[in-house]
């Protein structure tokens, strides 16, 4: 099932994920509704805040690279990053709960990341590039951050007006979202 995805402004984006257990209720289906969620919005990743819910879950698919490989698809629960490493690079980063707006990110490429998958397997995997990358941009949401958090505070007040146009829900998008400060017509 497609599942709404917040809009920038939402409080939930902004609170710190609680950590969740096997008895989560409902969590397959949680997870599956994710997957749908996101690539019915087209994107790579999608953390449980963007759907309303503060919990320590997110997922990531970057898709087939260009030789037609499979790419990088998992499941992150409890995740926690132990290190990140590596000559910060930067990368025109984009939100599905901040449409229209990218800005170039500076990131570490490697990580050291510890977390549970879908079957409660304990993981600690080392990634780099892309997928590390991904992986950060969602570990920011588990963490109450976005991206917007990470540019100047000069280029942060010049994307003012288009994020307040957003949390105001005066956007269109190809999905479904949910507006903080959309007004409430009679």
């Amino acid at each position: 099932m497609k599942l709404p995805i917040v809009a920038y402004g939402d409080p939930v984006l902004k609170k710190v994920g609680t950590e969740i257990d096997k008895d989560y209720p409902e969590l397959n289906q949680l997870i599956s509704d994710m997957f749908d969620t996101m690539y019915n919005a087209s994107g790579v990743g999608l953390a449980a805040p963007q759907i309303g819910l503060p919990i320590r879950l997110f997922i990531v698919d970057t898709g087939e690279d260009e030789d037609g490989n499979p790419g990088y698809k998992k499941v992150f629960i409890n995740a926690e990053i132990l290190e990140e490493s590596g000559e910060p690079w930067a990368f025109n980063e984009g939100c599905l709960s901040i449409p229209d707006i990218r800005e170039n990110i500076m990131r570490k490429p490697n990580i050291k990341i510890t977390y549970f998958d879908e079957n409660w397997v304990k993981h600690t995997d080392d990634v780099d590039g892309m997928p590390a990358r991904v992986i950060q941009h969602e570990y920011d949401h588990i963490e109450g951050k976005l991206f917007t958090d990470k540019v100047s505070v000069l280029r942060k007040t010049m994307l003012k007006s288009k994020l307040d146009a957003i949390s105001k829900g005066n956007i269109k998008t190809d999905y479904k979202m949910k507006f903080p400060n959309k007004s409430k017509k009679r």
